[in-house]
C-alpha cells in the first residue's frame, strides 16, 4: 500500500520568496492559501516545488494542518500567518470564491542545493509535475531531499 508521507506543493517563486522572508524574520507558523477545497491531508512533510521558470524543489517544512472553510473566517483566524499584506490582497487572490484552504506548516528549511525537475521526474517516474501537487512516500521524499 502506498504511504502518504509527504506532499510536493507547487508554489510560485513570488510566494516561495515571501515565505523565506517570513522565515528569516523568525515567524514560525506559515499558511499557504489555496482557492477552493484543495490541499494535502495527513502527511509529515511538505516539499516546495517552485514552478516556472525554475521548476525545482527548493525546500521543505513540517506539515501542521489543512483547514478548509469560509474564506472570511480563515482570514480572521490565520491571516497573519500568510504572506499576504492585507485582506484586500487576500480577496483579490480568491477572485470571489467564498471558501478557501489554508495549508499550515512550520520549520521551513531551504535546501542547500535545489532539486531540478529532471531529478524529480526520474525519482518519481512521472513525465511532469501535477498542477495541484503530488503525494509521495517516505522513500521518494528522502531520495529527493538527499540529492
Amino acid at each position: 500500500m502506498f504511504q502518504r508521507y509527504a506532499y510536493i506543493l507547487p508554489i510560485a517563486e513570488k510566494w516561495w520568496n515571501k515565505f523565506c522572508d517570513r522565515n528569516r524574520a523568525e515567524k514560525t507558523l506559515h499558511a499557504y492559501v489555496r482557492r477552493g477545497k484543495v490541499g494535502p491531508k495527513n502527511v509529515e512533510l511538505l516539499l516546495f516545488y517552485v514552478t516556472r521558470p525554475s521548476k525545482e524543489i527548493r525546500g521543505f517544512g513540517k506539515f501542521v494542518d489543512r483547514i478548509t472553510e469560509n474564506a472570511d473566517n480563515l482570514w480572521k483566524t490565520h491571516g497573519q500567518e500568510t504572506c499576504l499584506n492585507s485582506y484586500k490582497e487576500y480577496a483579490n487572490l480568491l477572485q470571489g470564491r467564498l471558501n478557501a484552504t489554508f495549508i499550515l506548516f512550520k520549520n521551513l528549511r531551504e535546501l542547500p542545493s535545489t532539486v531540478p525537475i529532471t531529478t524529480v521526474t526520474k525519482i518519481m517516474g512521472i513525465q511532469r509535475m501535477p498542477q495541484m501537487g503530488k503525494y509521495i512516500n517516505r522513500e521518494e521524499a528522502y531520495k529527493l531531499l538527499r540529492t
